[in-house]
Formats: structure tokens, sequence, C-alpha cells
């Protein structure tokens, strides 16, 4: 469809890429989640679903060789493999469409025009950032949980609040249904136990976002106490999450539990146990302006820079700088939930991120010539398809502004770093972000 099909007022407007420039505006004026993500095409004719594989380490070698067994064609030496692990990223259609009628918006026609594209673009941008922060934060909830309802005798089977992260466990670095071989060790109230089995309940009643309610079956019983109302339930592959005052869960925040700078360092050095690259020199930590109220509130911070002739660039420039190992990034689109017993109560939840936390996968094909035509008014900005239609109805009066995008987020694992290559690292299967928890 070419420019000289659409109303002569409108040609001149994008002849000259005013629409176009409008759109990018308001995708590229919003700091958020998508920021984090690594982007990767994806490639077109290899189906919606693409299966990477990560290479891991082999364990150092600290042991001298033998000069009695250094014979034969092997040389005393025993053969080595490094693990590997997969994870999975697909892509899906999103898309929006708003319709301008020529004649009811006579008056103003141009900026109605502009206007519709700049909020064209703004739903794009914030829906992309709720995809990429759903994408970020499922792995990162996963194998932390609490009893949800207290055992009436010891039993195999816990009704827990969320069996995100209890549900797979890596084979040969496949995520592979937990149960007979893919077993996991799961701390449920003091002792520890052989998970063989998550069930999601039929009505998901989680607290959690995007939870999913459940039941664990473990291979040997649960005793009454383990099994109580409120227990924290771990898997050794848990992500980590921290929280002010050591709090093993979510419900057991309380109030007094705040945000502060000694829970954000700890999540950094969480970060730099396990190996995780910066972002840029820093790691980014993503947080609402409540989160952040409190961190300036936090006496730590505060000594931190008392009487520092910078006065700090820290309280001059808002929270857009770099200290500590953290750039600090506000967010509206943080997770905010009510405290699942404290009532008035709610639960923030900043999240500190290293480079590689996130992929961002966009499909090649977007605007191929075959999807997009030469003469048609299809524009890719950051990765969005924008699309104007010319008028079809019968009065020829009513125009078409859409956006869509093809493409998905997946959070890697890292399963295969592990003490054994990394003495300092820790067991979760995810570890290139370390969410914080707190009251605010």
């Amino acid at each position: 469809m070419g420019i000289q099909n659409f109303p002569a007022a409108l040609q001149p407007i994008i002849q000259q890429g005013f629409l176009e420039r409008e759109f990018e505006a308001a995708l590229s004026s919003r700091l958020g989640y998508r920021m984090c993500a690594d982007r990767e095409d994806f490639a077109v004719g290899i189906g919606e679903t693409l299966t990477k594989t990560r290479a891991g380490l082999k364990p150092s070698v600290t042991s001298p060789s033998v000069p009695s067994t250094n014979t034969n064609l092997d040389n005393g030496l025993t053969p080595q493999n490094f693990g590997v692990e997969q994870y999975t990223i697909s892509i899906n259609h999103y898309a929006a469409t708003t319709d301008l009628n020529m004649v009811t918006s006579r008056v103003g026609i141009a900026s109605q025009f502009l206007l519709n594209a700049a909020i064209n673009g703004e739903q794009a941008a914030r829906s992309l950032d709720e995809l990429a922060r759903n994408a970020l934060f499922n792995p990162y909830f996963g194998g932390n949980t609490r009893v949800r309802t207290t055992l009436s005798s010891a039993g195999t089977q816990v009704a827990v609040d969320d069996i995100r992260g209890f549900q797979t466990a890596f084979v040969n670095g496949v995520q592979t249904p937990v149960g007979g071989a893919a077993s996991l060790t799961v701390t449920v109230g003091a002792s520890n136990y052989t998970l063989v089995g998550a069930t999601a309940d039929a009505a998901n009643i989680s607290t959690a976002p995007n939870g999913i309610s459940g039941v664990l079956s473990f291979s040997t019983n649960v005793t009454v106490s383990d099994g109580t109302a409120g227990n924290t339930v771990t898997a050794t592959t848990a992500s980590s999450i921290m929280r002010p005052n050591n709090r093993t869960n979510t419900a057991a925040l309380t109030t007094g539990d705040n945000l502060t700078m000694a829970t954000l360092l700890n999540a950094v050095a969480q970060l730099r146990l396990n190996a995780v690259p910066e972002i840029d020199g820093v790691y980014n930590c993503y947080l609402d302006p409540v989160s952040a109220r409190q961190l300036f509130a936090d006496n730590d911070f505060r000594q931190l820079f008392q009487g520092a002739t910078s006065a700090n660039q820290v309280f001059k420039k808002g929270m857009i700088n770099d200290f500590l190992g953290l750039r600090f990034i506000p967010t509206t689109e943080a997770y905010v939930q009510s405290h699942p017993t404290l009532a008035g109560a709610v639960i923030r939840r900043p999240i500190v991120v290293g480079k590689g936390a996130l992929i961002e996968g966009d499909f090649a094909g977007m605007a191929n010539a075959d999807v997009a035509p030469a003469d048609s008014l299809i524009a890719l900005v950051d990765g969005v398809c924008m699309v104007t239609r010319e008028p079809i109805d019968r009065l020829q009066q009513i125009i078409a502004q859409s956006w869509y995008w093809i493409g998905g987020f997946c959070a890697p694992s890292d399963a295969t770093t592990n003490p054994t290559t990394i003495p300092t690292a820790t067991n979760a299967n995810f570890k290139r972000a370390v969410m914080v928890e707190h009251l605010g």
C-alpha cells in the first residue's frame, strides 16, 4: 500500500517521517526490565521454540600426576567430560491496534494521528517490559515456598503456596519432570526430604505473583512439626531470595522489615560468589519508588554518604547512579503484593541482575519483504513493527494504526556452575539475579 492512497492531509506527515520518530521516542523513553535482556534474532524457518545448550566447566586439577601411572597410551589419565544444560525460548505474537476516523477527527487531525502513534508506542514498550519482568521473576521465585496447610498426621504429601522450582530437575542438562530418577532434595521445616512429584491444584490459590499452588509428594513421611502451616520449604537448587532480618519466607516478613543497604549488598555478594558478570561494570537493581525511599532512609546508607563533598550525586541525581556495585533503576512495573497474613501490609520486590540474566528472542522475519512489501507503511522500531493501514472501509474514512511484536523472553539457567567448578558458587539452578523481598 502506497502513501498515495492516504488522504492528502496526512501524506506530508508520513513523508517527513514524523510518525516513525514519534513512535520511536515513546519506545526508547522507558527504562525497565527489558534493558537487561541480551537480544538475539530468532531465525526464520526453525519453528516456534528454540532449545539452546550451554556447556559447563570441568573441575580443577590440583593433584600432580603419579609418575608410576604415566604409562600406556592413556598415560594414566581418565577422560573427563564437561556438563551441559539446556534452556528453551519460545516466540509468540503480540499486537494491538487503534482506529482513526478521518471525519470525526477532522479537528486537529495531524496531532491525533501522532498521538495515536505515541500511545501505541507506550503500550508496546510497557507490554514488552512486563513480558520481560515475568520471564525474569518466574525462575527466581523457584524452589522457595511455604507450607499452606498443617498436616493432620505424618504423610508424604504437603500442600504448598507455590510449586515453581519443584516441578523439574536437571538430568544430564535437560529439565526433566520430578519423579523416578529425577528426584530433588527439599528442606521442609527443619528436615530434608526427597521430592518425587509436584502436582498443581485444580484451582490456583497461590499468593505469589504468577505462582502455582499445589502439592509436593515425598518418598518418605513428612513429620507434623515440619509440615506445619507457615514453615519454609526450600529446594537445594532454589534461587536466592534476600530478606531483611533473615526472614525465611514471604509470610514471615513483618513490621520493620524494610529495605536496607545491607540486604542489597548481600545480593551483590551472592552474585559475585557465583561469578556473575556485571552489566557495564555494575549490577542493575530494579526497584519501585517506595523501595527507593526506604533505602534513602536507611542509616547505613545515609552514614556512607554523610559529609561527602559530592553531597552526593546519589541524592542530587536521584537513583540513576553507580555505587557499591549497583546501578539503581526505578520502575513502576515492579511486583507489589498484599502480605499473605498482615492486613494492610504490602510486599515489594527489588531485583538485582547481572549480565545474561534474561534473553530476548526477536523473530527475524517480522519485517521481511513478503510480510512488509516495499510500498507498505511498516516501520521496525526497537524490534517492534509499527503498521499504518490506509482507509479500506466503504467510505474510505477509517485509518488503522497498529503495532505487533513476534518474540519471547527466557531466563537461562547455570546449573553446571557449582562448587566443584567455582568453589564459592551456590547450587541454585538460576544464579544471574537475586530477588529481594521486604515490607513497604
